[in-house]
């Protein structure tokens, strides 16, 4: 459980690494979009050849439906609850956030309702083959770096304090390791039908994420180019579970 807990923190890291560039460096909008967007297909990957295909291999296609869907409702139902409270635009460069006491506990809520359905993932590759997916991990410390870097760069323009922003992104790298903790310690001796079920949750949670927040913030800024760095980190992160 502690290495799930130590590679979910490795992962999560980069989060810290885009808050920095985001608060200390402005980098134009495009280039955050067309990050973003790369960010946004190593994911694609990772869902689609780490986490359905042996979702599929240990519950069958049942599992696969059913735990999808369940994710994807969970995540659409926690998105809408902390959209309410006003972190609807959590992952925007435009400076538009507040950072009030109230906003910054939905910006943070937000920012973890993202990051844990991938940091479990994490854990439940060391589940499925006693060592860390690489592509998995690639994936999600890829990801995380522009997701840091535009939605921190959208607080210091609104005038969040440096230690403000990182502060908030430390409690997200906790609650990842906590995550991919759970994904590991939780389901150790669960069946595969289970373990095929949470699979296929954590990967409909993700896909809900990407087309409710990070696509849309991707193409808002990167323009059409961000589909031919979505396919880019689709087909870099699939070369990675090649030679794992």
């Amino acid at each position: 459980m502690f290495e799930a807990a130590l590679w979910g923190a490795i992962g999560a890291s980069s989060l810290l690494i885009g808050a920095l560039i985001g608060v200390l460096v402005r980098l134009p909008r495009v280039v955050i979009g067309l990050v973003l967007g790369f960010g946004a297909g190593t994911l694609i990957s990772a869902v689609s050849f780490e986490l359905t295909e042996e979702a599929y291999a240990l519950g069958g296609a049942d599992a696969v439906v059913i735990g999808l869907a369940l994710g994807a409702l969970a995540y659409f139902v926690g998105d809408y609850l902390v959209q309410t409270r006003g972190a609807s635009d959590r992952m925007s460069s435009m400076g538009s956030s507040a950072v009030s006491a109230s906003a910054s506990t939905a910006l943070l809520l937000g920012a973890v309702l993202d990051g844990i359905p991938e940091s479990a993932v994490i854990g439940l590759t060391l589940l499925e083959g006693g060592s860390v997916g690489i592509a998995v991990l690639a994936a999600v410390f890829i990801s995380n770096l522009p997701e840091a870097m535009s939605s921190s760069s959208g607080m210091r323009e609104a005038g969040a304090s440096t230690w403000h922003v990182m502060s908030i992104w430390i409690w997200v790298v906790l609650a990842s390791a906590i995550a991919a903790a759970a994904g590991y310690g939780l389901l150790e001796n669960a069946s595969g039908n289970t373990v095929a079920l949470i699979e296929a949750f954590a990967g409909g949670a993700v896909i809900t994420m990407l087309a409710d927040t990070m696509m849309p913030e991707a193409f808002r800024h990167g323009g059409r180019a961000v589909g031919l760095l979505t396919v880019l980190g689709f087909a870099l992160a699939y070369l990675l579970t090649l030679v794992e």
